[in-house]
């Protein structure tokens, strides 16, 4: 059976709306998706990170500057910053937090200092993103009742491996940095021995979404969930794809 046969038999199990994508270097991508844009989640903290490193050429903020890291409520939920003794930190610790962690308080000090509507700007102009908006903060469920949400789309992230290849030298040695750092098994790693590859990712998932995104060197892959009713079911199909698609021994 070819590759997509099999891609498009085990996500034809999935019961929520989906997208899948795929790239090898040298081949052609495989993309299979019933929906184009979704709540993000974490994922979105990936387009804050580099935002903030466009921000920081432009002179705008610094990973020098101290953060206060009771500037903002203290939510909970993903990552410990809550739970540090220090309560000042170098924005580039905030950052690493955020990403390798997902540190939910550390996103908010991040978007309290860069602007929501700044940062909205990077993605759209500077980044190229025309459907990843920021509307709220992290755990705030308030706003969430009222609507607002903060959104992703399939095509977007397609356009953020060319967007993180394109990154000059240094910038890229964060991003590679922060995302390999990140201990999390998401959706691709759950079925592959731990340390015998090399995956640069990051997830997000909340109540009905599980989405994971990540690079090799030589392949990139995610998939994006919503209405998610059986996250067991989402788990047994990347168990099958994950070693088939990254490999690993």
């Amino acid at each position: 059976m070819h590759l997509q046969d099999q891609i498009i038999a085990e996500l034809s199990k999935l019961d929520c709306d989906y997208a899948f994508y795929y790239r090898m270097a040298g081949a052609s991508p495989i993309r299979i998706q019933t929906a184009e844009n979704f709540p993000s989640a974490s994922l979105i903290k990936l387009p804050i990170l580099l935002a903030w490193l466009i921000l920081e050429d432009e002179g705008d903020v610094s990973s020098d500057e101290y953060c206060d890291l009771d500037a903002e409520a203290q939510v909970e939920g993903a990552g410990l910053s809550w739970l540090l003794r220090q309560r000042r930190l170098p924005y580039r610790d905030v950052l690493l937090l955020m990403i390798a962690l997902s540190d939910n308080l550390c996103a908010n000090l991040v978007m309290r200092r860069a602007g929501i509507e700044r940062l909205n700007a990077c993605f759209r102009d500077a980044l190229g993103l025309k459907n990843t908006r920021l509307e709220r903060r992290f755990m705030d469920y308030e706003a969430r009742t009222q609507g607002k949400e903060n959104w992703i789309s399939a095509e977007d992230y397609i356009r953020l491996f060319a967007v993180c290849r394109a990154l000059p030298p240094a910038h890229r040695s964060v991003v590679n940095e922060m995302l390999g750092v990140n201990d999390d098994v998401g959706l691709w790693l759950r079925n592959i021995p731990r340390d015998t590859i090399v995956f640069r990712h990051k997830t997000g998932s909340m109540e009905g979404i599980l989405h994971d995104w990540g690079y090799l060197e030589d392949r990139e892959l995610f998939l994006l969930t919503r209405n998610v009713k059986n996250e067991k079911n989402v788990y047994s199909v990347l168990d099958t794809l994950g070693p088939l698609l990254l490999g690993g021994s």
